[in-house]
């Protein structure tokens, strides 16, 4: 069985200081939790950025300034921007960090009602301008999918030329709007996708233990992290990203799943070279 890739979120767009004090604003914060997470065996950072007030934005520099000094901080470690930035931002705006010739970024592949009047669009035009925008630039999507139907996309703008293989999904469940975080619903995503192509999931709040183990035993990858989850166990807040992470690589050893390291990752995820 390949060894598992360990992916930090470490912070999200949504997410605040008042669900966790922990939760990084600043670029130093960012650097801190990141470097927590990479020590604990995390080879790849999903990256959104805020300003110091928390506010997301999509903005080149601020990734830039932030990606730098997590590089120098972790040297090795795969950065992940997101393209999906917050509800409202247009096309380009979010696409803004894909400038900076990052190995991988998100590429959403479907609309979703997040709650309330709150929409986060991805019209399958979108989904086509992301797709050749990365392949342009030699950037590996990270193909995020919040139902099987996205699923669905993603497969038919493969064959349009829009996405190229091999494919590597992101499961993210548990979502309002998305579907459910159950053991039934792993299942059904994960027999979707193509032979050749691996996958990461990602369990929302009390999904993401649960579904770590399920990855983990069926050969796949496994994402927590803040922008998922801010609690350690029920009721107890975790501290950092690092202890989300730490919790992972424990329950890996248990079932005899080896931690990839930046390197290895980069092999299974293929990677081009930079």
């Amino acid at each position: 069985m390949e060894k598992l890739i360990i992916t930090a979120a470490i912070c999200g767009a949504e997410v605040m200081k008042e669900h966790n004090p922990a939760v990084p604003y600043t670029v130093e914060e960012c650097v801190r939790e990141a470097k927590s997470a990479y020590d604990a065996g995390a080879s790849l950072i999903h990256l959104h950025v805020r300003h110091d007030d928390g506010t997301p934005t999509q903005d080149r520099d601020r990734f830039e300034k932030v990606i730098r000094a997590i590089e120098a901080a972790c040297p090795d470690v795969i950065i992940q921007p997101s393209t999906g930035g917050a509800v409202g931002m247009t096309n380009d705006e979010r696409l803004q960090p894909i400038e900076l010739m990052p190995e991988m970024a998100t590429l959403d592949c479907g609309t979703l009602n997040f709650g309330g009047d709150e929409i986060f669009i991805n019209t399958e035009n979108t989904i086509k301008y992301f797709g050749k925008r990365m392949i342009e630039l030699g950037i590996k999507p990270e193909l995020e999918v919040f139902d099987k139907s996205m699923i669905d996309m993603a497969l038919r703008l493969h064959k349009k030329g829009f996405i190229e293989t091999p494919m590597h999904f992101d499961f993210v469940m548990g979502v309002n709007g998305g579907i459910s975080g159950t053991l039934r619903d792993f299942v059904f995503m994960r027999g979707s996708i193509p032979e050749d192509a691996t996958y990461t999931v990602a369990g929302m709040g009390r999904f993401e233990m649960q579904l770590a183990v399920a990855a983990i035993i069926d050969g796949g990858h496994v994402r927590v992290g803040f922008e998922d989850n801010v609690y350690l166990s029920r009721g107890v807040l975790a501290k950092s990203n690092g202890e989300l992470v730490e919790k992972v690589a424990r329950l890996a050893k248990e079932f005899g799943r080896e931690i990839a390291n930046p390197a290895e990752a980069r092999e299974i995820l293929g990677l081009k070279p930079r």
